[in-house]
C-alpha cells in the first residue's frame, strides 16, 4: 500500500490527530483487525495486528480479555478496560502520554486495541539505550540532570544507584501514574519515540481503590508539583464530575475505584507535592524492567 495511505507510526507524531480524515481511535474502533503474530514475552496474551479502515492501515496490539491471567488484587477480566481508562485520563490531561486505545471486539472476543509505537532503531536506525531515561551508576548521588530512585543489587554483593533522567516528560508521567494509581511502572513501559516524543504502555493494573503505586519514577517524591501539573490536575478534577470523563470512566472501572481516583486528584491538589512511597506496598515493581 502506498505510504500516503498508511497511518504514520506513533513515533512519527500520530496520537489523537486525524490522518486522512481518521483519528487513531476511530481507526482502532472501526477498522478490520488482522492478527499477524503474538508477543510471547508478555504475561497476558498480546497479539500484534494490522488495522485497516477506509484505505488507511496501521499496526496495533490487541489484548483479548480471554487471554488475561487472573490477579488476586484486581477483578477478573478487567485489565483491558483499565488500559482504556488510562488512555482517557491521559487524553484529559492534554499530555498525550498513552497511545490511542479502545475497547472492541476482535478475532478472540472483546479486548483492548492500542496503536503500535515505533521507537528509534526499529527501522535500522541507531537507538540510544532507553533514550537515556534510566541508568545504573556506580555512585552515591545522582549526577546533574538525574534523579535518584534507590540502590539495586547488581550481583557479587555489589550495588548500584538506579537513576532516571530529570526530564519533564517523565515528570508528567509520574503525575499521571499517581493519578491512575499505576501498580507497575517498569522501565520497559517507557517508549521514546521520534521527534522527542515519549509514550507509556501497559496500564492493566491501574485504578485500584487501594494505594498500590509502584514505579521507577520516584525521583521527584515529596517535591512540589510544577505549575503546569497543578493547572492540569485542577482541570482534571472538574472533568471527573458525574458527566463527561467521569461518566465514561464509570463504564470501565468500579464506583469505588472512580471515587478513589477523584480523591487522589484532590489529594495531589491539596498537598501540591509528588507522592512518596507509603511503606504499605513495595514501592518499585519487580522485575524493574
Amino acid at each position: 500500500m502506498p505510504a500516503s495511505e498508511r497511518v504514520p507510526a506513533i513515533g512519527d507524531g500520530l496520537s489523537g490527530d486525524a490522518v486522512g480524515g481518521i483519528t487513531g481511535a476511530e481507526l482502532l474502533t472501526h477498522g478490520e483487525l488482522t492478527v499477524l503474530g503474538r508477543l510471547r514475552d508478555a504475561s497476558n496474551a498480546v497479539l500484534y495486528c494490522e488495522i485497516a479502515h477506509e484505505g488507511v492501515t496501521a499496526h496495533c496490539v490487541y489484548k483479548p480479555v480471554a487471554g488475561e491471567r487472573p490477579l488476586w488484587d484486581f477483578p477478573d477480566g478487567t485489565l483491558a478496560q483499565r488500559e482504556v481508562a488510562a488512555y482517557l485520563v491521559s487524553e484529559a490531561t492534554g499530555w498525550g502520554l498513552v497511545p490511542p486505545t479502545v475497547l472492541r471486539d476482535g478475532p478472540y472476543g472483546e479486548g483492548m486495541c492500542q496503536l503500535w509505537i515505533d521507537t528509534p532503531g526499529e527501522d535500522g536506525e541507531d537507538a540510544d539505550d532507553g533514550d537515556g531515561l534510566l541508568a545504573l551508576v556506580d555512585a552515591e548521588e545522582p549526577a546533574p540532570g538525574w534523579k535518584a530512585v534507590g540502590f539495586a543489587e547488581v550481583g557479587e554483593g555489589r550495588t548500584a544507584l538506579l537513576v532516571h533522567a530529570d526530564d519533564e516528560r517523565l515528570r508528567r508521567l509520574a503525575v499521571l501514574d499517581a493519578v491512575i494509581n499505576n501498580a507497575d511502572r517498569k522501565g520497559g513501559h517507557l517508549l521514546p519515540a521520534a521527534q522527542g516524543g515519549l509514550y507509556a504502555i501497559d496500564h492493566g493494573v491501574t485504578f485500584n481503590a487501594e494505594n498500590k503505586l509502584r514505579t521507577l519514577l520516584w525521583g521527584w517524591a515529596g517535591e512540589p508539583l510544577t505549575e503546569e501539573a497543578v493547572e492540569v490536575l485542577g482541570k482534571l478534577a472538574a472533568e471527573l464530575g458525574d458527566g463527561g470523563l467521569g461518566a465514561r470512566l464509570a463504564g470501565l472501572i468500579t464506583a469505588a475505584e472512580l471515587a478513589a481516583l477523584r480523591e487522589r486528584v484532590a489529594d495531589l491538589l491539596r498537598t501540591g507535592r509528588h507522592p512518596e512511597p507509603s511503606g504499605e506496598w513495595p514501592a518499585i515493581p519487580w522485575p524493574p524492567i
